[in-house]
């Protein structure tokens, strides 16, 4: 019986191991086509019958990609604004999930109602009051009110996402350190904050993420000499076509500092899962 057993559980774990590498394809696909497609000849990027392996091995079409139109201006506007997100998102987001998840208050579940609620309105509905409210405002064709725009669709997310890590977090830690001499503060800093360490890192990646890739907004509140990188990228699109070997190789370019922030982040998200499972 054990035999049979062992044998049911290696086919199940081929089958989840099969499934997954099915994912990993069909995700990873995009990907590779992206880079393949950036180190080919220009002419076999628009060849009718595309091959799926490397025909050739080029690095023109960086350096078309970077004559087209400026690309350091784009790429530090996107890392200003994407920075700025997360940064303003992280703190205003932080004290707001501590208090609707640490304290009862007149109104909370209409908070937490109203938090789900945003996050289900389409942004392109909220397209044409966004430019009105920033026109009024002076705001419009600035980074200060892209920050803005992109605080509305992102803190709702950092707020929901950081109550659900600190609700996991048992109220008794922080109350056997208020025992132990602690003020509130303090144990919030010294018990709660390294264990809500991995999940401030993960909602801040993926706020970068959001708001380097928003393309839509961007195009709309900012002209053509306050362009962020994603919008940069419609530049190999003109009256006469597309250079989509340069426009590919752009996008690996821009995929650059995502591809080496997670990397930088994902061991440090390790280590803290870690070391707040010991501490606790």
């Amino acid at each position: 019986m054990s035999t049979l057993a062992g044998a049911g559980r290696q086919k199940s774990r081929l089958g989840w191991n099969l499934v997954g590498l099915l994912v990993f394809v069909v995700a990873g696909f995009p990907l590779y086509w992206m880079l393949n497609t950036a180190f080919k000849p220009a002419k076999d990027a628009i060849d009718s019958d595309p091959s799926l392996l490397p025909t050739g091995l080029t690095f023109d079409n960086f350096g078309r990609a970077l004559d087209i139109a400026d690309f350091w201006g784009p790429v530090g506007r996107s890392l200003v604004v994407s920075l700025a997100v997360v940064v303003i998102g992280m703190v205003v987001g932080l004290l707001a999930a501590l208090a609707i998840s640490r304290f009862a208050f007149r109104g909370r579940k209409i908070v937490i109602v109203g938090i789900l609620a945003v996050q289900m309105v389409p942004l392109v509905a909220m397209i044409i009051p966004v430019f009105l409210l920033l026109n009024d405002l002076g705001q419009y064709d600035r980074l200060t009110g892209l920050i803005i725009t992109y605080l509305t669709f992102i803190l709702p997310f950092t707020v929901w996402t950081l109550r659900g890590f600190i609700v996991n977090i048992p109220k008794e830690l922080e109350e056997a350190a208020m025992v132990d001499g602690c003020s509130r503060t303090g144990a919030f800093l010294r018990v709660v904050f390294p264990l809500l360490a991995p999940g401030m890192v993960a909602t801040s990646v993926y706020g970068f993420i959001q708001a380097w890739n928003e393309y839509l907004y961007a195009l709309m509140l900012l002209s053509q000499k306050n362009q962020t990188a994603t919008v940069w990228l419609g530049n190999f699109t003109t009256k006469h076509g597309t250079e989509y070997a340069p426009m590919m190789a752009g996008a690996t370019m821009m995929a650059v500092p995502i591809v080496a922030l997670f990397l930088l982040v994902q061991r440090k998200m390790a280590a803290g899962l870690t070391a707040g499972a010991v501490k606790g």
